[in-house]
């Protein structure tokens, strides 16, 4: 740890950069110190201070990028209004500005397979909106490294074929098995569907009746052979499978055989603790965390960080709850650390996908970091973005 004193000495070919006067939020540890930047990829970090010219953190945390694993907002921007879609380009633009500027470095946004008669988009559409973020994307007009997550609703009679048009796709890394008919997973008690479809979608007692059958008539008939065919296809890929909303030990003892590396939004606790034992990553909602509670009556988030279940965090449907949520995981539990929490947002996530190069601040890893302030006196220790870098250049 002695290259930053001498950084100034250095005659490379590349950019270097050197960021000191920062809480350096490491994997185990926060450290008041500098980090040297060269090439993209951090190739220093010492504690205490440096006389070479840097830029100045004023005491702020630095953190590492966060990796998001699963987030629909892409969504709102393409469509803020039922009937209103949006330019293409211009949503792909004003979504990646939002999540950069939450911190967010690498983000796999999810895209909707299969129909469950509630998501209004036409066939293609989902391709369309794809191929506008690879163009972006290629152009350089994005400022976070997008992927994509395919949320795969097992019990439509068309997810295999909206799933073709992604088949070859390489920006692909998670695939979701999602079956939200009534009776299964989220929805196990009506109350819940109910309140969800029949209200939502203002239908009558006859037609909530024939919503129903013809939904769980679905499932029945599709759900076992459509996560058998996509789960194949994703070891075939190499892309991570994710299971979704599960409830019982069967529903974890299914994702076990079927591979599943990242168990998302389990609805029960005893879900969540068989999944966190047999390997797989638990991702629950960070809105969960900063709201204190889920908005659909499932299990409590911080219930599951307390009892040490829970791996991975996940925005949502807030980008900026991400990072929020770290702060009052470590304001509310006495036992879990900054860095811990941190670790859910960062490093996790990006090993439970594979990406082995970012995540972290160390030696050796993509310069991905994020500087952010923090008023510990804040009653509901909402943090403050300053700063964001990707691969050493910043972003936001």
């Amino acid at each position: 740890m002695n290259e930053i004193r001498a950084a100034s000495a250095f005659a490379t070919s590349g950019r270097e950069d050197v960021f000191s006067n920062a809480r350096v939020v490491l994997a185990d540890e926060v450290v008041e110190g500098a980090v040297l930047v060269r090439d993209g990829l951090i190739a220093d970090v010492q504690a205490g201070h440096t006389a070479v010219p840097a830029h100045d953190m004023e005491g702020d945390y630095l953190t590492p990028g966060l990796v998001e694993l699963h987030t629909d907002h892409l969504e709102t921007h393409y469509s803020p209004r039922p009937g209103v879609v949006w330019s293409l380009m211009a949503s792909v633009q004003a979504y990646d500005a939002q999540i950069a500027t939450s911190g967010i470095t690498t983000v796999f946004d999810c895209f909707r397979m299969g129909s469950d008669e509630d998501n209004g988009y036409g066939p293609g559409e989902m391709r369309g909106l794809a191929d506008a973020l690879k163009a972006a994307q290629a152009k350089g007009r994005l400022r976070a490294e997008h992927r994509i997550h395919l949320r795969c609703e097992v019990s439509a009679h068309n997810v295999i074929e909206e799933l073709e048009e992604f088949r070859d796709e390489g920006l692909v890394g998670i695939a979701s098995l999602m079956d939200h008919a009534p009776g299964q997973r989220q929805f196990q008690t009506m109350d819940k569907y109910i309140l969800y479809y029949k209200k939502k979608r203002g239908l009558t007692d006859a037609e909530f009746d024939e919503f129903v059958k013809r939904r769980q008539d679905e499932s029945a008939r599709y759900s076992d052979k459509h996560r058998a065919e996509i789960a194949e296809h994703c070891h075939d890929m190499g892309i991570t499978i994710a299971s979704h909303d599960d409830a019982t030990l069967e529903h974890v003892d299914d994702a076990i055989r079927l591979g599943v590396k990242l168990a998302e939004f389990p609805t029960s606790i005893e879900a969540a603790k068989a999944s966190h034992e047999a390997g797989m990553s638990v991702l629950m909602g960070a809105p969960n965390i900063v709201r204190g509670g889920s908005h659909s009556g499932n299990v409590a988030a911080i219930d599951l960080a307390r009892l040490g279940i829970l791996d991975v965090l996940s925005s949502d449907y807030i980008p900026f709850s991400l990072l929020h949520s770290v702060f009052v995981i470590a304001r509310d539990i006495d036992t879990m650390s900054l860095p811990q929490a941190m670790r859910m947002v960062t490093k996790t996530p990006a090993e439970t996908v594979g990406l082995a190069d970012r995540g972290e601040i160390a030696v050796g890893k993509r310069a991905d970091l994020v500087r952010v302030h923090h008023d510990p006196e804040h009653p509901e220790h909402v943090p403050v973005v300053r700063g964001v870098w990707r691969a050493g250049h910043r972003v936001a």
